[in-house]
């Protein structure tokens, strides 16, 4: 199993050239080609206006496959969305300009400033109580704005009910968490989401029979062992069941040894959120923060 972890671990991608022109990323995305750019510098030169805004108006390209070469260019990783990219709600993967993206990185600083700097063990666990208050979405747009600072991160998909990290990021779920905790997992259990980024992520793996066994064994407190080494100079982040359906979530804290409470306005009841935030204390864990979604 520590094998298996480390060669999914160790490989990083040489960084792109950040020199390159607007229309050399566009090219090398698939997005315009050699004649297109001719087009578009004719168009750009004649109407005195920016090769990417000649780009739109000429309807070769859409005006986020411009914000994702200039993030490029300004050394700020971002993720295609759509069939070929993740999932509209990972908005901060391809929206840095959308309102929602702002709070995440505000989270991310904070996080940064009053744990991570002094945490002996990255690994964050992302609670709630109820299905549909935004965990899994904080989860990955999270882990999203991390890399985009550099930091060598992973996502864990333990949700092994109701799992949406695969679907988020647009993967296989074939082969993931539940395969590595049952000796079933190979080289292609971890996977980087982009060259670009510094992102890798687990899934949670086929559904299986019994999630609760498999979160209590100890293989699983060992594979987040292996993993907080790999990323000692990282951050692990672990997406988690409902609180208040079963006991999986307080057996992910536990193993993991800090979290964060997340609650929906409007939505989750006071009672309930302090009901998790003592089962989780109750583990030993560090209850890092709570917040309260409005997403």
């Amino acid at each position: 199993m520590a094998n298996i972890i480390k060669d999914d671990l160790e490989v990083d991608s040489v960084s792109p050239d950040r020199g390159r022109s607007i229309g050399a990323i566009l090219i090398d995305h698939g997005r315009l080609d050699a004649e297109d750019i001719e087009a578009v510098q004719k168009f750009a030169l004649e109407q005195s206006i920016r090769f990417g805004e000649a780009a739109v108006r000429l309807k070769l390209v859409k005006q986020e496959d411009v914000q994702f070469a200039l993030a490029q260019q300004f050394k700020y990783p971002m993720l295609l969305r759509g069939d070929d990219g993740v999932a509209d709600e990972v908005v901060a993967a391809h929206g840095p300009q959308n309102d929602v993206v702002e709070p995440i990185r505000a989270l991310r600083s904070q996080l940064m400033i009053r744990w991570l700097k002094d945490a002996r063990r990255r690994v964050l666990a992302i609670a709630s109580p109820d299905r549909g208050e935004g965990r899994s979405w904080l989860a990955a747009n999270l882990a999203v704005a991390f890399a985009q600072v550099g930091l060598r991160t992973l996502l864990i998909d333990a949700d092994l009910r109701h799992s949406q990290q695969h679907r988020l990021f647009n993967l296989g779920n074939s082969v993931g968490l539940s395969a590595l905790l049952t000796g079933r997992g190979g080289p292609a259990t971890v996977r980087r989401i982009s060259p670009e980024m510094r992102l890798f992520v687990l899934t949670a793996g086929s559904r299986a029979p019994n999630p609760q066994e498999l979160l209590a064994s100890t293989a699983f407190g060992v594979v987040l062992d292996r993993f907080a080494e790999q990323y000692e100079n990282g951050i692990v982040i672990v997406d988690t069941s409902a609180a208040a359906d079963n006991s999986d979530a307080q057996l992910v804290v536990s193993k993991a040894g800090a979290a964060f409470v997340l609650g929906r306005r409007n939505h989750t009841r006071q009672r309930r959120l302090e009901a998790v935030m003592s089962d989780m204390r109750s583990t030993g864990a560090n209850i890092v923060g709570c917040v309260m979604n409005e997403y």
